[in-house]
């Protein structure tokens, strides 16, 4: 292997290391509708951009349901809150 080669595989492995992985992230708008389904194309920043898209098709723009419904789902989980306890079963009497 040449002084370039290696030199070229040094570097590609010190990009590779360093690049920082993409962070999932959830867009407020989605496309639903005909092909699209449920949730349907949530990649818009904007409701115009979404609709700018949806524009001459039979889909239409709504709200993402993770960014609408997911702060109220966390809000109601309790905090450390200990499992309820189990009570003693009672007999019944027969008579």
């Amino acid at each position: 292997m040449t002084k370039t080669g290696a030199a070229l595989l040094a570097a590609a492995t010190i990009l590779t290391l360093a690049a920082a992985p993409a962070s999932a992230r959830d867009f407020p708008y989605c496309l639903q509708g005909g092909e699209w389904g449920y949730p349907g194309n949530c990649q818009f920043d904007s409701y115009q951009q979404c609709m700018v898209t949806a524009s001459g098709t039979r889909a239409y723009c709504d709200i993402n349901p993770v960014v609408a419904f997911g702060a109220r789902q966390q809000a109601a989980e309790p905090q450390d809150v200990p499992p309820p306890q189990q009570q003693p079963r009672q007999r019944q009497r027969r008579y």
